[in-house]
């Protein structure tokens, strides 16, 4: 198109600093080959244009409205530049709207934020001083070393009377408090370890700069070496079952973790951590095996250890975390998170798929209804199901399909789920899944985003249909700025980012920045905080207030699938098409 150039008034010069509100698009920037897509939430133009910072026109196009309003009744415009692949900075400028926060087109775009979102969990550490440099300004003392944690009451035996002491350092820190909890540990782990298990050749070149960097090992698996480290330490070794969490009495107050000495506790055993511990540490046996110089031994405490979690979730079953009729027993009473949940029947499922996986014995699968239902959840916290589906799927792909006759029916359903998800999704007003429904809306809504992308890179995989790596991407898109609020929700990452996250270290460090790679819950109208947020629109609900933990807290079960979602769009980027 031929160059055409405008005489920029004092007012859009501003707007080319700060950015025009109405335009939302991902703040990092595109891939060349990849769809390339804006949205104007303001303003009634037919034309758009992408220009180079000295305001040189590069690409002009035609806007067109959304086919369906967004959640607040107004329908947007979408500005589609996907034809333009040619690299350098950019804005992109509408007439009467202004100009967007700038943006690039480039070959692994999204490369910082992709090592950020993993580096991130080095930044959430227990028991390690965190050096210069590594951390940077973000250094900071060692925190909570747990060599010395008390067996609580409701964690007795006669093996391990209450008072105990036993040792359990390392672990990441799991949200904006300095806790330790197993049941979060263990999605998030896994799908740290599904994104090298599924992209190990990227994953090998993604250097981090921690402390292991330069072992032979790729760094993400350094990463997940200390939470796996930890999670061993939480296993009994007398019989198998392990602790939910390891907590102070209550939460800390915002203070940096070197000051936070209040004791610290592990708490009773339970089936949904047990089970999730037995699958991460199958999945590790299965992944850290390949590493057999490197970390003598492992694989074989990892597998003994699953198998051991096993008999004691065979023989325990139903052993629910009720935090609350806890403490009307024992003391002291326990207020921290209680990521309690009551039907672990997705758990021996997950379970189950990654010791099969891992043994391929079959007697696992055997054991469990490994398809209770037709449903296809969406994984969190307390609904793994789809990451044993994950897992078992795989098997078709590779050599180890160990003769399972419920595999075909699984890939079919995956298929499935990956269609329902895109249907329609272009014709929201953002053009993203997220965008489909306001049940998406909910406490760290912004990992659903990211979750969904995960499955259709999942689907992806299995399919090489283009249509599902296409959306998983613009579910990144939306993640980094092409949403409701206009925010990048990644710390660090875009122009217009979260500065008061709900997230201790970063509110009591002295450091205006946050600590960088974080996601934050995102739009969540629920307010269980009871911050206000300016808007109750569900895409819209969202405030940048460290008190509002209800939208703006982190927590590694949210970092996790925006990890192997930008990793894995980086690995596979040369395969998006518009």
């Amino acid at each position: 198109m031929a160059s055409i150039c405008f005489t920029v008034t004092s007012t859009a010069q501003q707007i080319a600093e700060n950015g025009a509100p109405g335009i939302r698009l991902n703040q990092i920037g595109y891939y060349p080959g990849a769809p390339k897509i804006a949205v104007i939430v303001a303003g009634h133009g037919t034309v758009f244009y992408v220009q180079t910072p000295e305001k040189k026109t590069v690409f002009t196009g035609a806007l067109k409205w959304s086919v369906k309003p967004d959640f607040a009744g107004n329908k947007t415009l979408i500005a589609d530049f996907s034809s333009y692949q040619k690299t350098g900075k950019y804005l992109l400028f509408v007439p009467g709207v202004g100009y967007s926060y700038p943006f690039e087109i480039r070959p692994f775009v999204l490369k910082g934020v992709a090592g950020a979102s993993i580096k991130a969990y080095y930044f959430m550490r227990a028991s390690i001083q965190l050096r210069k440099k590594y951390a940077g300004k973000w250094s900071r003392a060692e925190g909570h070393p747990d060599t010395s944690v008390i067996v609580h009451p409701s964690a007795a035996t006669d093996k391990r009377p209450a008072g105990t002491v036993i040792s359990s350092p390392r672990g990441w820190y799991d949200a904006g408090d300095y806790n330790k909890y197993i049941v979060n540990s263990g999605i998030s782990t896994s799908t740290l370890l599904s994104l090298y298990e599924d992209f190990p050749a990227y994953m090998k070149t993604v250097k981090l700069n921690i402390p292991e960097s330069g072992n032979n090992l790729p760094d993400v698996l350094n990463e997940v070496l200390w939470n796996l480290r930890w999670m061993l330490t939480m296993q009994d070794p007398n019989d198998g079952g392990v602790y939910h969490k390891l907590t102070n009495a209550a939460f800390d107050k915002f203070e940096m973790p070197d000051n936070a000495t209040a004791p610290r506790y592990v708490v009773q055993k339970g089936t949904a951590a047990t089970l999730d511990f037995a699958a991460v540490m199958a999945q590790a046996s299965r992944i850290f095996g390949k590493f057999p110089k490197e970390l003598p031994g492992l694989a074989d405490s990892c597998i003994k250890a699953a198998n051991k979690a096993w008999n004691w979730a065979a023989a325990n079953p139903n052993v629910a975390y009720d935090q609350e009729a806890m403490n009307q027993t024992f003391s002291p009473k326990i207020t921290t998170g209680s990521y309690g949940d009551r039907n672990f029947n997705d758990e021996f499922i997950w379970a189950a798929c990654e010791l099969s996986a891992t043994t391929g014995e079959e007697r696992f699968i055997t054991a469990i209804n490994l398809m209770p239902d037709e449903k296809m959840p969406l994984p969190t916290w307390n609904q793994v199901r789809l990451l044993g589906y994950y897992t078992l799927i795989k098997n078709i792909r590779t050599a180890h399909d160990n003769g399972l006759k419920e595999l075909p029916e699984l890939k079919k359903r995956l298929l499935a789920f990956a269609d329902s998800l895109i249907g329609g999704a272009n014709e929201t007003a953002y053009e993203t899944v997220m965008n489909k429904s306001a049940r998406n809306f909910n406490w760290g809504s912004n990992s659903v985003a990211a979750n969904q992308g995960v499955a259709l890179i999942q689907a992806y995989q299995l399919s090489n249909d283009p249509r599902y790596l296409q959306f998983a991407l613009a579910n990144l898109d939306y993640i980094l700025g092409r949403n409701g609020t206009g925010y990048s929700y990644v710390t660090g990452y875009g122009s217009k980012t979260p500065m008061h996250p709900h997230h201790r270290p970063s509110s009591s460090d002295g450091i205006a920045e946050p600590i960088p790679g974080l996601l934050v819950g995102g739009p969540n109208p629920g307010m269980q905080d009871h911050i206000k947020v300016p808007s109750i629109v569900p895409d819209e609900a969202y405030i940048d207030d460290e008190r509002a933990y209800a939208v703006n807290e982190i927590a590694i079960n949210w970092n996790a699938p925006l990890a192997y979602l930008v990793n894995a769009l980086e690995a596979l980027q040369s395969k998006l098409k518009p």
